[in-house]
Order: structure tokens, then C-alpha cells, then sequence
């Protein structure tokens, strides 16, 4: 993050640079799940990108707060979204009848 500018770099285990993603918040906390990049940002949006190609894998969903934390179960069926009021926000992942 450098003058209101944030990026999301990818490379490889060996080093060698695959892409770059232009970011419009100020990610607070993310998680690699399996091939997806689980972020919140400082302006309350939670974004699911794909690992691989860094593009946004669905319309990043507003929790109208600061995102302080975020984790996900070890079957991936909900993400945890702890605000910065105290809350805690339970995600369903996967198809509205699977969830």
C-alpha cells in the first residue's frame, strides 16, 4: 500500500512473478483457502478472488464496518467475519440450497 494505491501481488514458490491485482480498499485481513483468496478491507467489503488469476470471483459483499479478522471452517462451508464493533458474521459459502 503505498499513497492510497493498493495492490495484491502473486508469485510463485519459487519467486517468480505471476500477476498483480489493483485494489480499491485497504485490505485488513485475508485467507488462502484451497484456490480462492478470502480479503476484508478497512472499508467493510468481503471479496473472494481466485488464487490463480486474482480476479474477483463474486461481487464483494458489504458489512457496512471495518473488517478486523476473518477465518474460514476447515469444511469451507462458512467463512467468520469478526467486525471491528465486536461482532461476528457467519457466511454461508456454496448454492442457497447447499448452505
Amino acid at each position: 500500500s503505498t499513497q492510497d494505491k493498493n495492490a495484491l501481488h502473486l508469485y510463485s514458490v519459487n519467486g517468480k512473478y505471476l500477476g498483480s491485482e489493483t485494489l480499491k480498499e485497504e485490505v485488513s485481513d485475508m485467507c488462502v483457502t484451497g484456490e480462492y483468496i478470502v480479503m476484508g478491507s478497512l472499508q467493510g467489503f468481503l471479496s473472494i478472488r481466485d488464487l490463480y488469476s486474482l480476479s474477483l470471483s463474486i461481487s464483494p459483499l458489504a458489512m457496512r464496518l471495518p473488517i478486523h479478522c476473518i477465518s474460514v471452517t476447515k469444511e469451507y462451508s462458512h467463512i467468520l467475519v469478526g467486525l471491528e464493533d465486536g461482532k461476528l458474521i457467519i457466511v454461508g459459502v456454496g448454492k442457497p440450497a447447499e448452505v
